[in-house]
């Protein structure tokens, strides 16, 4: 005889116990190779979110992965500046010509002396001497940099649009990631949709504001930025780092040719809003690009972004083999995107933007 609920105890399951299974019974698409050749804009190969490791100990087994996902080419974030470019340079650019493209980033502090946009200016000009094929902007720009006054500097301080116009004199693109997702900057309480995350990245919590400024302050210093560095060709990491606010995205988009959104790291978003990204991809056919933010990668990510991409899948997983998805306790479905913007998508914005 089945044993009976114990539905008092069950009404005070706490959430941590909680481990639903999914019951639902959908198609399951394997997309093995992607339809067109890929180029992955948003990734991590060098040594400063490892502790000082090389985060990719194998290179040549990377690229074989590479190879038999259709992955062109790879987007390495990592160059920081001075030796730390030329040794990613030398570790993958030259090593494997036309397989990677490497990024430096800028010392945002430095902005604190009084050159110090003269400072950054020739770092730039020294990166690009020594290989580096575009600007990576993280969002310590706006939550964690400050002047040597402590004022925390802003994407839209007219210092930092100096520097990036000259990024865009020297022909390198920027790809800057601001902020955070939208629930990171608010109260931490049992409406928040990302509280297991916070819980175990406590770090990511940017609620505080005595610290740090809105989110919506920063993103409206994000777009302030972009719009007054009309010739520098930007990328907005994590889909313009607003995937859970597609209009203000497209708003932009549209006031902005010259900025494109990767799409790294934000299936969790997509993948509940498939229809309205799929409207966004329509709409500007040119200025989204494809990116995974997958470090190291992995064959079986890969294809799981070509399923999320290609196929009319609906109801699955972007966080498979965890019993907690990572960033937020749902499924998501496929984007179903037609060949032309697919190709688009995949590799002929890319090209267009790194000069390939």
């Amino acid at each position: 005889m089945p044993q009976q609920p114990d539905w008092d105890r069950i009404a005070d399951l706490r959430l941590a116990d909680w481990l639903p299974r999914r019951k639902l019974r959908t198609k399951v698409t394997s997309v093995d190779s992607p339809a067109f050749p890929v180029i992955d804009v948003h990734n991590h190969l060098g040594r400063w979110l490892s502790d000082g490791r090389w985060m990719i100990d194998d290179v040549p087994a990377l690229v074989a992965t590479m190879d038999e996902c259709g992955i062109e080419t790879t987007v390495n974030l990592d160059g920081l500046w001075g030796e730390e470019v030329t040794a990613n340079v030398e570790r993958y650019d030259r090593a494997y010509p036309g397989r990677f493209l490497t990024f430096c980033q800028l010392e945002w502090a430095e902005l604190g002396a009084a050159d110090g946009v003269d400072r950054l200016r020739k770092s730039l000009e020294d990166s690009t001497r020594r290989g580096a094929r575009g600007l990576k902007v993280w969002k310590t720009l706006g939550l964690m940099a400050r002047d040597a006054g402590g004022e925390l500097i802003i994407p839209d301080d007219e210092r930092v649009i100096q520097v990036i116009a000259h990024a865009g004199e020297l022909g390198l693109p920027v790809l800057i990631h601001t902020a955070d997702p939208i629930a990171f900057f608010d109260p931490v309480d049992r409406h928040n949709e990302r509280i297991e995350e916070l819980t175990g990245a406590p770090d990511w919590w940017f609620g505080d504001r005595d610290k740090y400024p809105t989110f919506d302050a920063l993103l409206d210093a994000h777009a302030a930025l972009v719009l007054a560095c009309p010739e520098t060709a930007f990328i907005g990491a994590h889909v313009g780092c607003a995937a859970e606010d597609l209009d203000r995205v497209e708003r932009l988009l549209s006031a902005a040719p010259n900025y494109t959104v990767d799409t790294a790291g934000r299936m969790a978003e997509l993948g509940r809003q498939p229809r309205r990204f799929g409207q966004l991809v329509a709409a500007y056919p040119g200025q989204i690009l494809f990116g995974t933010d997958i470090y190291p990668a992995s064959k079986d990510q890969y294809r799981l972004h070509f399923r999320f991409f290609e196929t009319a899948d609906e109801g699955f997983s972007y966080d498979p083999g965890s019993e907690i998805p990572g960033q937020g306790r749902w499924d998501v479905s496929a984007l179903d995107l037609p060949p032309d913007l697919l190709e688009s998508v995949y590799h002929l914005n890319a090209r267009r933007i790194l000069g390939l």
